[in-house]
């Protein structure tokens, strides 16, 4: 079994930075690609961002290129998507997810294991 726990979020001002944490264990850390994804009532899941699982490659869709970052700290195993300036449309709940092999993909029926979600609002 696999299981992915988050950590961080929370509410922000438009322009201000966030951090969601992804922490692994068992066989969700098994050098998988982790991939972001979030979800706003009504909408289907949207992929984010992912690194590989030897994390030297990320992927990163338009519209968050050059404000978000996801690393991964594989002592911990822990995988952070660093968020800076902000923007109201970046209001959703994060999910971090654990693909099926070390690859990237932006299709969200590769990732086996999900965590449970983290919400981050982001005001005007």
């Amino acid at each position: 079994q696999g299981q992915l726990v988050q950590s961080g979020g929370g509410m922000v001002q438009a322009g201000d930075s966030l951090r969601v944490s992804c922490a692994a264990s068992g066989r969700a850390s098994s050098g998988r690609a982790i991939g972001w994804f979030r979800q706003v009532p009504g909408k289907d899941r949207e992929f984010v961002a992912a690194i590989s699982g030897r994390g030297d490659e990320t992927h990163y869709i338009d519209s968050v290129k050059g404000r978000f970052t996801v690393s991964r700290d594989f002592a911990k195993n822990t995988v952070y998507l660093q968020m800076n300036n902000l923007k109201p449309e970046d209001t959703a709940t994060y999910y971090c997810a654990a693909d099926t092999n070390a690859v990237i993909s932006i299709r969200p029926l590769r990732y086996e294991y999900w965590g449970q979600g983290t919400q981050v609002t982001v005001s005007s």
